[in-house]
Parts: structure tokens; sequence; C-alpha cells
């Protein structure tokens, strides 16, 4: 059975693609699934949710207050039972692609398809599940997109970003090994890491002190590992940043979201600055093995506070979680 992920080599192209390398009256009778994508009015997660049958619908249309609407986890699946490859036609499998393919910025789009179809380790059984909470008459209606090493998620009323739904998304890799080296060599996520680390660079040396803590980073577990605290937040405090570092802090998050579409990253960061958000934040790294190398680049970190938590963990390789209200 052929996979429904881009191959390995990158070969894959996106619907402006083909219809720039063969033309539209071509693309079209080559691809009949794109002339319906590109001529509706609907978003695209909406043209898949018309698409589906009572029966699929029934399968995958979850309650808009199901109690996995903000659960997150670095493997798993939404619907277990229904996977990509076998409960859908190939013209829902390639609007799912294509929707994925929307939820990130064009220049990351062939990286995002890679660790996808990476992270199914050569096994089909690995492939994603997706799935609805709501319906179209919900404002807060979601599409959402689960697999070993990726949730995503937006609201499905539209093709415009609104914050990754306001609610946790994952990212994540193994390249090469399972324990990555300090370099996490292919990885694609680790430019988040190389801003990261360029933002503690820039600190002084008592502020690079206060922000490498001496304890462990957040356990994993679902339950805990997006839980919001106001206490008992560890490394160095925003308010206690300048003015200038904290315009920096500010746009080394922007930087490290790039890989996300650019209205997802623009909600959040406004959100970040209307509600002045930075003031509240604390900023952590993490030594022993979470920091691989022993070189004091930091590949474990945390920033969190009362309304958001992101934390990136690098050791054996890189998981990443993030979650903010929009």
């Amino acid at each position: 059975m052929k996979s429904i992920m881009p191959p390995l080599d990158g070969t894959f192209l996106s619907r402006r693609e083909i219809l720039r390398s063969l033309g539209a009256t071509a693309a079209f009778a080559a691809f009949p699934s794109l002339r319906a994508a590109s001529t509706s009015k609907d978003s695209l997660p909406m043209q898949f949710y018309k698409s589906l049958t009572e029966e699929q619908r029934g399968k995958i249309v979850l309650p808009l207050d199901h109690p996995k609407r903000g659960y997150v986890s670095n493997w798993w699946y939404i619907c277990p039972e229904q996977r990509l490859h076998t409960f859908y036609t190939k013209e829902q499998q390639d609007l799912v692609r294509q929707i994925f393919e929307s939820l990130h910025a064009p220049e990351y789009r062939e990286k995002m398809n890679w660790q996808v179809q990476k992270d199914l380790m050569g096994q089909i059984k690995n492939t994603p599940s997706v799935g609805f909470f709501g319906t179209p008459e919900d404002k807060d209606f979601e599409f959402i997109y689960t697999g070993h090493h990726v949730t995503r998620r937006c609201n499905a009323l539209t093709d415009s970003g609104l914050g990754f739904g306001g609610r946790p998304i994952f990212y994540g890799n193994f390249a090469k090994a399972f324990r990555e080296e300090k370099d996490h060599a292919g990885n694609p996520f680790w430019y988040q890491g190389v801003i990261f680390n360029e933002f503690v660079s820039a600190l002084d040396g008592k502020q690079q002190e206060k922000i490498l803590v001496g304890r462990e980073p957040r356990s994993e577990k679902p339950a805990e590992v997006i839980a919001k605290r106001k206490t008992d937040l560890p490394g160095l405090s925003g308010a206690d940043l300048s003015k200038d570092q904290q315009v920096k802090l500010i746009e080394t998050m922007r930087r490290m979201l790039a890989c996300f579409r650019p209205d997802d990253v623009a909600v959040t960061m406004k959100t970040i600055e209307d509600k002045k958000i930075v003031e509240r934040l604390f900023i952590s790294c993490y030594g022993g093995q979470f920091d691989i190398g022993s070189d004091k680049v930091w590949d474990t970190w945390q920033i969190e506070g009362p309304e958001m938590v992101w934390y990136f963990r690098g050791f054996p390789h890189i998981h990443g979680y993030f979650h903010l209200a929009a």
C-alpha cells in the first residue's frame, strides 16, 4: 500500500506548485481534487468536513467539550481506529495533506512533511489520525491532526490562523538517531534551540546563572506537561529583564515560531504583547544529561507562566510543547 505521506526525498509538490508547473487546465485534469479545493469558498477543513460520509462523521466528529480537546502527547491518535491510510478516500487524504501543509510557513512545509514521514518509522500502522471537535455551527469548531511527534490544531471555519485554536500543539523528531548528538543534525526543529541560545548568550553573567536551574524540567505526562502554574516557576523572571531584553525575548519567540503559519504566529505574538505576558514569564535551562555534550548550548529549556507553557526538550531528541490561549 502506498504511503499517504510524501517521500523522504522531499519530492512532494504542493497544490500551488502543481498548478504552477502544469498550468491550471492540465493540473485540474490530472488531479480532479485540486479543482474543488481551488474553487470552493469553504476553508480547507470545511471542504474536508463536507466530504465526509455519515459513517465517517459518526467516527471522527467529537463533541466540542470532549475530554481530549485539551490533550496533547508526543505520540497519540485522536481517533486511533480511523487512520488516514484506511478510513478515507484518496481525495480526502489529499485534502488532509493540504490542510497540514497550510498550517506551516511555505519555506518549512517540505521539512514538516518530511518529519511526519520520517516518524512513521517505516510502518504504515503509525499513520496519523485526524478529527473534529464540534460542528460548523460552533464558533470554536476545531480540526485536529495527530500522530507520532505531531499534534496540530486550527479553527475549521477559516484558513486564517487564530493562534493554534488556543489549545496545545506538539512538534518533535529524531532525525538520525533516538539519542541525538549536540548539533541535532537534520532535526527540523533545532533551529529553535539555536535561536534560544542566541537570546541566552546576550544575557549578563548573573542572569545566565539564574536561568540555569538545579532541577529537572517538567514531567512529560500529558496531564502535567502543559499544566499552567502560578507558583513554583523556576529560572529568570521576565519582569527582571530590561525593556530591551524583553523586546529581544518577544522577537526570539517570534523567530522560534517561524515554522508555523504566519497568521497563527501573528495572533500568538499579539496576545503575548497585548496582555504583557512577558513580565509574568520565567525562562529556565537545564544541565546534566539535558545538556548534550555538556557544552552549555542549552538543549532543554522552558518559557512558562500563568498563561503560557513552552517546553522544549532536546534530550534524548527534540520534543516541543506549546500552549497559549490566544
